[in-house]
């Protein structure tokens, strides 16, 4: 796939985790399902994913998975297909488990819990356009960690002028954090064991062969990992005039 080759048509949403610090609101409803600002952190994104021209979706599930799949039962606009977990993949492993419904090319992989507003073009768009298979396994969303609402992480990513991406080490801040957005190829896969693990194994294996890629997020980007950073989120919405209009969406 290159730049003028169509953008993706497939793509993946991580939604099988448990949500622990989302408690008490993931006592009965799956962390993708709690809404913001009256709707649904997953429905927006699949939103999203429609406007971006994507035309099949699957979803992983474990906890709390019947309640994800009455909640898509009636999603056709793309059509979401619910894949099953009977343990925890964790991101790579989940994927893995999804690879033979994502195509033979590049395809989104969306965390279930992300929220973000694009900016003068959707970030998906933007990151089809920036996509360039001769050159990239993995291209990556990346937020300023100082511009990100709601995070006071370490950051996870250098990223230098020419858009490769390095992993932070240990003892390291980096400027960017990861958005939970990202296009990755299904060549990224060809090793990847068996079971549960994760998608920074392969971002690892990305970086040593310099295929590891990200692109800057031009709008904004809200972290939602506990009740308090729902508030936040909430909070900040409200002061920008964000209504649950779809269109409004953009920052």
């Amino acid at each position: 796939m290159s730049r003028s080759d169509a953008a993706p048509r497939t793509a993946m949403v991580l939604a099988a985790g448990f949500g622990k610090r989302m408690r008490p609101l993931t006592k009965t409803r799956p962390k993708p399902l709690i809404e913001l600002m009256g709707r649904s952190m997953l429905d927006r994104i699949l939103d999203r994913l429609q406007a971006a021209g994507v035309e099949r979706v699957v979803v992983n599930a474990h906890h709390l998975a019947d309640v994800l799949e009455a909640h898509l039962a009636s999603w056709s606009k793309p059509p979401v297909e619910v894949i099953r977990e009977a343990e925890i993949l964790d991101t790579g492993g989940g994927v893995t488990n999804a690879l033979d419904r994502l195509g033979d090319d590049a395809f989104f992989v969306l965390n279930g819990d992300v929220f973000w507003l694009d900016g003068h073009t959707p970030a998906l768009t933007r990151l089809a356009r920036q996509w360039d298979g001769a050159r990239m396994d993995a291209l990556l969303l990346l937020n300023p960690t100082a511009s990100a609402i709601g995070y006071e992480g370490p950051g996870d990513f250098q990223l230098d002028t020419f858009g490769l991406a390095r992993r932070r080490l240990e003892f390291e801040v980096a400027p960017f954090a990861f958005t939970g957005v990202q296009l990755l190829h299904r060549r990224l896969f060809d090793y990847a064991p068996e079971g549960p693990f994760s998608l920074n194994l392969l971002y690892d294996q990305a970086e040593a062969s310099e295929r590891l890629y990200g692109l800057r997020h031009d709008g904004l980007w809200f972290h939602v990992g506990t009740p308090d950073d729902l508030e936040l989120a909430e909070f900040e919405l409200y002061e920008l005039g964000f209504r649950t209009d779809r269109a409004e969406e953009t920052a």
